[in-house]
């Protein structure tokens, strides 16, 4: 479960940073995430990154977190064990 859960979360980060044209050191750059941090977030080595992460992301996006986890696929996602 939580590996689909990352992997969504993953794909909306991928996304955003392809649909403003910027690589993920920019992003970290733009964010003040370590390069390493994001690296191990899109690796699915970090299943679960911490608020203040997803926030300094959300930032970087010019996006509230609110906005940078309010997607369709992440909406239908079931918690159900």
């Amino acid at each position: 479960m939580k590996d689909e859960y990352s992997q969504l979360i993953v794909t909306r980060i991928l996304s955003l940073c392809e649909k403003r044209g910027i690589t993920i050191y920019e992003l970290s750059i733009m964010s003040g995430v370590s390069y390493s941090t994001l690296d191990n977030i899109l690796k699915s080595k970090t299943f679960n990154p911490k608020l203040k992460t997803m926030h300094k992301i959300a930032i970087a996006f010019s996006l509230t977190l609110a906005e940078l986890l309010d997607f369709d696929e992440l909406n239908r996602y079931s918690f159900e064990d």
